[in-house]
């Protein structure tokens, strides 16, 4: 397991607290993040139904899965192999049979099925037809929506949270490096996204990456203007700009990291806009610290860039940390305009205060936790726009 018994019972504990706070007697949990973070499972099942069941007086979770995977749980988890409940291969991907069927049969022989139970409505892995068939097999029970009740559980990490992402950061910068030195002239965006892969993978001498939420997104020249593209099989060529946005993943902790590199000489509206928006991450970075409100950072932010007569409307950063495909971030709070969540010690951020244009885009980013006084950036790579062998722009780093 990634952490002691101690620490996932203590997670139960807070998680149970919430649910008593909301009325909810049994929570659902179809997140994989929200499972590993309770239970510790770790596995490539999330394609097919899954659950981890917390029962606000039972002291383990019960995990619910397909019956291949079962074993599974047992190697990861830290629960009693008898609160591992596999499902048939009926139930996989079947027109007749759904494992919420299974779920409802279940509870129903517990003597569970009358009583208030949340489910993860806003989650990428309980779909309409889970709903469906899950208040047809539970007519009595009392249904309400548990979005991101564990997720904001999850909000403020535990030292040894805080010290999986800082190894995960050193992936990061090592990925970033040889994907900034790999960047030229000729070179395909396939190879250097496959170098940046091996590098996450590989990690380091004392520790080795796991897969990331995200694959390296890198769009390149007019691609730059949209963020979330990937690679394709293209050469790069002189006058192009590369955006990368790439994350050091250790046990599902990630450390995201943006840098823009340029191939070629940058002309100077690129290079202002490097320095304003370096300028902006750098005033945020320098005035973080517990007891503010998370829209205090973003007036930073949009204060800084506005003396230059520049503007962004979407958020500039989000809380990360464990996760699975296909994204990052924990889905809480955002660093917004009238977000008034209040930092406090050990959350931790992806603060990506990047600017994208109709045919272009500027990337620069960092990942942060709070500290007892202030902030400290996770990875430790200069900051600005680079190209090949030197860095323009430059103001700042950790």
């Amino acid at each position: 397991m990634s952490f002691g018994t101690a620490e996932y019972q203590g997670r139960i504990r807070k998680t149970k607290q919430q649910m008593a706070e909301k009325g909810i007697e049994v929570l659902l949990i179809t997140d994989p993040a929200n499972m590993n973070y309770l239970s510790g499972y770790d596995a490539w099942s999330f394609y097919v139904h899954q659950m981890l069941i917390v029962i606000e007086d039972e002291d383990q979770p019960l995990w619910v899965g397909r019956v291949m995977d079962a074993n599974g749980a047992k190697i990861t988890t830290w629960l009693y192999h008898d609160n591992i409940i596999p499902y048939p291969e009926i139930y996989v991907q079947s027109q007749t049979h759904h494992p919420m069927d299974f779920v409802a049969e279940i509870l129903t022989q517990i003597g569970q099925d009358r009583r208030s139970i949340g489910v993860e409505m806003e989650n990428y892995y309980f779909t309409a037809k889970c709903y469906e068939r899950l208040q047809k097999g539970l007519p009595n029970a009392r249904f309400q929506d548990a979005s991101l009740l564990v997720n904001w559980v999850r909000i403020v990490k535990s030292d040894t949270e805080i010290t999986y992402m800082k190894r995960a950061a050193r992936f990061s910068e090592k990925a970033m490096a040889a994907g900034i030195e790999m960047i030229a002239e000729g070179v395909r965006e396939c190879d250097v996204a496959a170098r940046i892969l091996e590098v996450q993978v590989k990690g380091t001498k004392e520790h080795g990456g796991d897969y990331p939420a995200i694959m390296p997104l890198l769009p390149t020249g007019e691609r730059t203007a949209a963020p979330h593209l990937t690679w394709t099989d293209k050469r790069y060529e002189q006058g192009e700009s590369v955006t990368l946005e790439i994350a050091g993943c250790y046990k599902r902790y990630h450390s995201p990291l943006a840098r823009t590199v340029f191939i070629g000489t940058p002309d100077a509206e690129l290079q202002h806009l490097a320095e304003v928006t370096t300028e902006g991450i750098n005033e945020c970075i320098a005035m973080i610290k517990p007891g503010i409100y998370l829209e205090e950072v973003c007036a930073t932010w949009t204060k800084t860039i506005a003396r230059y007569g520049f503007e962004k409307e979407a958020r500039i950063g989000y809380p990360v940390g464990l996760n699975y495909p296909p994204d990052w971030g924990e889905h809480t709070a955002s660093i917004r305009k009238g977000d008034r969540t209040v930092l406090e010690p050990n959350m931790a951020f992806h603060m990506i205060p990047a600017m994208w244009f109709d045919d272009s885009g500027f990337e620069v980013s960092e990942t942060f936790r709070v500290t007892e006084t202030g902030c400290e950036t996770l990875a430790n790579m200069p900051r600005g726009l680079f190209t090949k062998g030197h860095l323009i722009g430059y103001q700042g780093g950790a």
